[in-house]
């Protein structure tokens, strides 16, 4: 399985969340994880770990749209792609590609570019501030 295979699973673990509370092992244990499972395992938890201050991100951004107005999948691939922005080491320009990538396949109609500019709000935030946007 590619990662961006596995950023699939991720976003759709994500949005099953949403809608059935369940423990993280055992949501895990529905799907398979090929040679993946440690990277869906590390990014799913990190964000459970870090959604209220990722959701507070997104609501900041989202002018107009707070985040409970946002379609269920956005929202999901907007907490995947900040989580990756300011938690993990990949490049930031590849954080954001994955995230408008599974904007263009799973999101609104408006995603890719409302998705793109958020993240890349964030990014630009936490490059001339050195650290994690407010």
């Amino acid at each position: 399985m590619r990662r961006h295979e596995a950023r699939e699973v991720i976003l759709r673990l994500l949005y099953r969340l949403e809608f059935k509370d369940v423990p993280l092992e055992e949501l895990l244990a529905e799907e398979d994880l090929d040679d993946q499972a440690e990277f869906i395992r590390e990014r799913l938890a990190g964000i459970l770990a870090h959604r209220e201050e990722i959701d507070g991100i997104i609501d900041r951004r989202a002018e107009g749209w707070g985040i409970d107005r946002l379609a269920t999948v956005d929202r999901n691939i907007l907490r995947l792609g900040i989580y990756e922005l300011l938690y993990t080491d990949i490049p930031p320009e590849v954080a954001i590609d994955e995230a408008v990538e599974l904007a263009k396949a799973y999101g609104t109609e408006n995603a890719p570019r409302f998705i793109n500019g958020i993240l890349d709000r964030v990014w630009k935030e936490r490059s001339t501030e050195g650290g994690k946007p407010a």
